[in-house]
C-alpha cells in the first residue's frame, strides 16, 4: 500500500521517496541545499514566475529528514536566518514641511513601485517612522509603493500575499476549499497604508486606493507572472473608522476572530478587526472558483 504524504500541499508517494532516496545516493558529495535544487529541477517544481520552489523542498526534505523516510548529508554550515537577525530600516530624511492644499492644488501624483529599487530603504524607512504598527519585512509575494507630489514622498502603500484562511472573506468569494487553496494566490492583503503626518489633503487616500486597484494587477503579473482578482484589508475600528476604503468602494465583509493565523488555543488572542474588500475584476468569484484540471 502507497504511503501518502504531504507538505505545503505537495503530496509525496512511496515511489517519491524512493526517488529521493536515489537522488541521494547518486550525488554523494552534494549539500542539502544543491539537492533541493536537484528535486526541485527532476520535479519542475516552480513558482508562477518560474522560480524554483528552493525553500519549500528544502523544508520538505528536512521534514522528511527528521521523520526518519530519507538521510540527509550532515549540516556543512549553519544558514544565518536574515528574517530573524534583520535590523530596523535606518531613518532617512525627508522634507516634513505642512502640505495642506485641496486635491485640485496639490498637482500630478506618481505612485512608484519601489520593491528591489533604490528607493525601497526610504519606503521601510517612512513605514518604520512614521506608521505606528512600524515596518515588518514582508514574507511571500508583495509589492511595495511610494506615492509622490511636487517631487517628495506623500504615502506609503505595501501589497503581500493574503492569509491563507479568512472567514468572512472565504464566504463572500464562496469558493470551494480545493478552489481556495489553489487560488489564494490571486489575492492581494494591504498590510500596510500611510499618509505621511504632515500631509493634510481631502480625497488624497481613497484616490490613491483607486490608482492602487488599477496598477496593481498588472505590475503582480510584471513580477510574478501572475494577475490580482481580488484585494483585501483589516481596519483596527478602536483607531480607524476605515473612511478612505469605504469612500474608495471597497466593501465590509466582517469581522476577524481575534485569534491569528497560527492560534493554538481557540481564544481571541488580538484586537478584533473589521475585514474589507474589494473586488478587480467583475467576475472575480468564477475566477477565483476555478480549479484546473
Amino acid at each position: 500500500m502507497q504511503r501518502t504524504l504531504s507538505y505545503r500541499h505537495r503530496v509525496v508517494t512511496d515511489d517519491d521517496l524512493v526517488f529521493i532516496r536515489q537522488l541521494i545516493v547518486d550525488h554523494p558529495g552534494s549539500s542539502r541545499r544543491d539537492l533541493s535544487k536537484k528535486l526541485c529541477q527532476a520535479w519542475n517544481w516552480v513558482q508562477a514566475n518560474g522560480a524554483p520552489r528552493d525553500m519549500v523542498c528544502r523544508g520538505l526534505m528536512l521534514m522528511l529528514h527528521r521523520q526518519g523516510l530519507i538521510e540527509l548529508p550532515a549540516v556543512r554550515r549553519v544558514i544565518r536566518n536574515p528574517l530573524v537577525e534583520r535590523s530596523q530600516p535606518v531613518l532617512v530624511s525627508v522634507d516634513e514641511t505642512p502640505l495642506r492644499v485641496s486635491f485640485a492644488e496639490l498637482g500630478a501624483l506618481q505612485v512608484r513601485q519601489v520593491r528591489r529599487t533604490p528607493e525601497e530603504a526610504l519606503f521601510n524607512s517612512l513605514l518604520q517612522g512614521h506608521h505606528y504598527l512600524g515596518y515588518a519585512q514582508p514574507v511571500g509575494e508583495h509589492l511595495k509603493y511610494l506615492v509622490y507630489a511636487r517631487a517628495r514622498p506623500i504615502a506609503c502603500v505595501a501589497w503581500s500575499s493574503a492569509p491563507r484562511h479568512l472567514g468572512s472573506r472565504d464566504r463572500f468569494i464562496g469558493w470551494e476549499p480545493k478552489a481556495r487553496l489553489a487560488n489564494i494566490g490571486l489575492l492581494a492583503y494591504n498590510t500596510r497604508f500611510l499618509v505621511l503626518p504632515w500631509v493634510r489633503v481631502p480625497h488624497l487616500a481613497s484616490h490613491i486606493l483607486g490608482r492602487m486597484a488599477r496598477t496593481l494587477s498588472v505590475d503582480w503579473q510584471r513580477v510574478y507572472a501572475h494577475p490580482i482578482y481580488y484585494l483585501e484589508t483589516f481596519i483596527d475600528p478602536q483607531r480607524f473608522a476605515g473612511t478612505c476604503y469605504r469612500a474608495a468602494n471597497w466593501k465590509v465583509l466582517g469581522v476577524t476572530t481575534g485569534r491569528g493565523k497560527d492560534d493554538q488555543t481557540h481564544q481571541a488572542n488580538r484586537p478584533i478587526k473589521e475585514v474589507l474588500g474589494y473586488p478587480l475584476v467583475k467576475d472575480f468569484r468564477q475566477r477565483l472558483s476555478l480549479i484546473a484540471a
